[in-house]
């Protein structure tokens, strides 16, 4: 008797699927096939994080105690210069591979300097693909080391060596510099945005006390002829972070309490405030990388903070009269936090870094922020005691919220679908086709019920200004009409996890594309804010997965005779005039101004915003959540300077209709 294998092994392969069609492939022609897997994405994403993977090269120099300056120059062609003043990389022969050292960092995936405990005791660069990757993704790329007195470079082409390591001259200087311009083969835009840029520096100047990083764009020309440039630099490290996060809150206590420690070459890092807020704001970073997921050494923070201020509370009798349980979300509420570990051998859980898995870290931040915090209280009872009535303030109001979602959730149950009775609903039950539009005003809405798409497109009216949540207690938030009609249209729920935290329930979530659609007018964008606000407050995963969008409606009209224009911008409308012959004072040109969605009859609305097929959607995302949370505390929060100094520094952006 013989076996399958045995009857099979001389039969040709089945759909032409055999030896010859597997493909294996060299060197970094892999991460020119699936980029994806390297750097996440080829889109914006992507294009910015080749800077990272460079500038952390520069960054673990400096942790290695060799490096003070970093520039990063975003040349007019979007090509980009990281230059710093380290070590420089070897440039002499690898014995093992025959070829320079330099060559062999920049071609050879996990290759690199980070495998060798006695050259790197940390780094955040751990998988020794990045500036091999870099290399790969750039259709040029150019490598000056300055080392041992000489400066040499070396030059690539989508990865590979256009010359062998050459001594092109004598230097009294040590560093790095990459040059490299991205290959549009593989990424759908070139276009560096400055921000993001500049926002990163902030963030590692903070996490790294003592060094200058610097930003210079050479496509923005200043009055004086000067390139634009900023400076980043941080002397006081994460306490100066926490400060910058909590700018525009009010602060309950003086300064920010900042904890440094070590044990078992685990280096850690803290630095905590608490604001009248309330809401948590805790950021965390293993070795530079922020761990958006947290992880251990988030736990060991929490667990800290939780002991302490409960022993605090407990030992000067302070709970005696709460009739239900401290929760840990309790001690909390208006903190903020900056949470940062240099860990030798960091295990993350996952490709992305998303969560530091390494169970000592826990132990080892907890005690090392329990000691400083046990000190903090001693020595500041007037502080202490700001901080756990807050705390009991938090509790309480948790125990009120929790009431109003059950009384939210029992009124879905005994009313049967539970749906707002404003909602206008789609008949598709398919939640990937259906789409939900949050409209300004029942005119509006009326409207849009008409020029819709009944099949799959819902519409849900919103009476005038919803609840700045920002600025309001928990149970007041889901008391609020229009809140709980979002909340039951939407099908999500917010629940309460075994440690007090709350969870976004987002199994029955009935439309994949929220779209918020108001007037094109400052009200409107009023309105878009607190809406957005409430989203990155109480249902952030929407915004994270991509669900939440801005709709466009246009600003303007333009006629002549049986011929029309829509136009979204001034410079739209003036082209549509000039196009049908007219000057801006042609009678026979009539140019309407659309100052809300009920100057359009259902079938404007329908055509201009909401038919797939021409309508322009803003698809909400989250590139910086740290910025994001700061901005939006500084525009919806009490704190009127910062928001003031905000809106001066960008009016230039903003149209004010008069």
């Amino acid at each position: 008797m013989s076996t399958n294998q045995d009857n099979n092994q001389n039969k040709p392969a089945s759909n032409g699927y055999g030896a010859s069609n597997i493909t294996a492939l060299e060197g970094l022609e892999a991460v020119r096939k699936r980029p994806g897997m390297y750097i996440g994405s080829t889109d914006t994403k992507g294009l910015h994080h080749l800077v990272w993977e460079v500038v952390d090269n520069s960054i673990d120099e400096h942790l290695a105690g060799h490096c003070t300056h970093i520039d990063t120059i975003i040349h007019k062609d979007n090509s980009i210069t990281v230059k710093d003043n380290g070590r420089g990389i070897p440039t002499d022969m690898h014995q093992k591979l025959k070829k320079s050292a330099l060559e062999v960092v920049m071609t050879v995936l996990h290759a690199g300097g980070k495998f060798d405990k006695d050259t790197y005791k940390v780094s955040g660069g751990l998988h020794g693909v990045g500036v091999s990757c870099v290399n790969a993704l750039s259709i040029h790329l150019r490598a000056e080391i300055h080392r041992d007195g000489k400066v040499y470079e070396q030059t690539y082409a989508q990865g590979k060596p256009q010359m062998e390591v050459k001594e092109i001259g004598t230097t009294d200087k040590t560093g790095t510099i990459i040059t490299f311009k991205p290959d549009a083969e593989i990424f759908t835009t070139l276009e560096y945005k400055y921000d993001i840029l500049a926002s990163r520096m902030r963030e590692l100047a903070f996490l790294n006390s003592g060094l200058n990083l610097s930003l210079i764009d050479e496509r923005v020309t200043e009055d004086d002829g000067s390139f634009k440039k900023e400076t980043f630099y941080s002397e006081g490290g994460l306490k100066e972070f926490v400060m910058f996060i909590d700018e525009s809150r009010q602060g309950l206590i003086a300064e920010p309490i900042h904890v440094i420690g070590k044990e078992d070459n685990v280096e850690v890092e803290v630095a905590l405030h608490y604001n009248t807020s309330f809401t948590e704001t805790i950021y965390s970073y293993v070795n530079n990388i922020n761990t958006r997921e947290g992880g251990t050494h988030v736990n060991g923070f929490r667990r800290a903070v939780n002991r302490l201020f409960k022993q605090y509370g407990e030992d000067n009798g302070m709970f005696k009269k709460l009739k239900f349980n401290i929760s840990g979300e309790d001690f909390r509420e208006g903190l903020t936090a900056v949470v940062s570990v240099k860990v030798p051998e960091p295990q993350f859980k996952g490709q992305t870094k998303g969560e530091l898995g390494n169970s000592e870290v826990t132990g080892i931040v907890s005690r090392s922020v329990g000691e400083v915090l046990g000190h903090y209280l001693e020595e500041h009872p007037q502080a202490a005691r700001k901080i756990v009535e807050k705390v009991i303030l938090a509790a309480t109001a948790r125990h009120a919220a929790r009431k109003a979602r059950e009384m939210v959730q029992r009124k879905n149950v005994l009313t049967g679908s539970g749906l707002p009775g404003k909602l206008s609903d789609c008949s598709s039950r398919n939640p990937d086709e259906s789409e939900l539009f949050l409209v300004e005003g029942d005119s509006a809405g009326g409207t849009a019920k008409q020029g819709r798409d009944r099949r799959f497109q819902a519409i849900l009216p919103l009476r005038g200004k919803i609840l700045n949540v920002e600025k309001a207690l928990e149970h007041k938030i889901y008391e609020n009409e229009e809140i709980k009609n979002m909340f039951t249209a939407l099908g999500v729920s917010i629940e309460e996890g075994d440690h007090g935290e709350r969870n976004l329930n987002m199994e029955k979530l009935r439309y994949h594309k929220v779209i918020i659609m108001c007037d094109a007018d400052v009200d409107g964008s009023h309105i878009v804010t607190l809406i957005l606000t409430f989203f990155f407050r109480y249902m952030r995963p929407l915004v994270e997965q991509g669900n939440i969008y801005i709709a466009a409606p246009p600003l303007y009209l333009v006629k002549k005779g049986k011929q029309f224009r829509y136009c979204w911008t001034e410079d739209e409308r003036r082209e549509a005039v000039a196009a049908y012959g007219g000057g801006e004072n042609d009678s026979s040109v009539k140019v309407q101004r659309y100052k809300g969605l009920g100057e359009m009859n259902a079938d404007q609305l329908w055509e201009t915003t909401m038919d797939p097929d021409t309508r322009i959607l803003q698809q909400v995302s989250i590139d910086d959540a740290r910025e994001a949370d700061r901005i939006f505390s500084m525009l919806m929060g009490d704190d009127v300077p910062p928001r003031r100094a905000f809106i001066e520094a960008n009016a230039k952006y903003a149209n004010v209709d008069i």
